[in-house]
């Protein structure tokens, strides 16, 4: 039987504006956004897969399936610059033996995370 391997291309994230999350991904990540029409923007952020985001139609409904961990060094630090750029913070941070995290929302509520530990 012949196994397929695949590579990762890039992470599409559905939204309503993409230009709009392509900026506020690349202040978070670091990377210069790229416009590439009204529907499709991405980023090539140092150190990570290419973010590409679509618009779609359909407002997001209930929370995600699948969730990007940012490793930082100050969750709280990273919580308070990410809330000045548009996204809200979820709940209080987590601690346990394995770190801190912070569940968070970017401006169109896509979750993420920021870990430490």
């Amino acid at each position: 039987m012949a196994v397929l391997r695949a590579r990762l291309r890039q992470i599409v994230v559905d939204c309503a504006a993409p230009d709009r999350l392509a900026r506020f991904w690349a202040a978070l990540l670091g990377g210069t956004p790229a416009v590439r029409d009204a529907d499709w923007s991405s980023l090539d952020a140092p150190g990570t897969p290419r973010l590409a985001f679509q618009r779609v139609p359909q407002p997001k409904a209930g929370g995600n399936r699948l969730h990007l961990d940012l490793a930082v060094q100050d969750v709280a630090r990273a919580r308070a610059a990410a809330v000045r750029l548009g996204a809200t913070a979820v709940g209080a941070t987590v601690t346990d033996a394995q770190g801190s995290f912070q569940l968070m929302r970017d401006p169109e509520g896509n979750e993420f995370r920021f870990v430490s530990g």
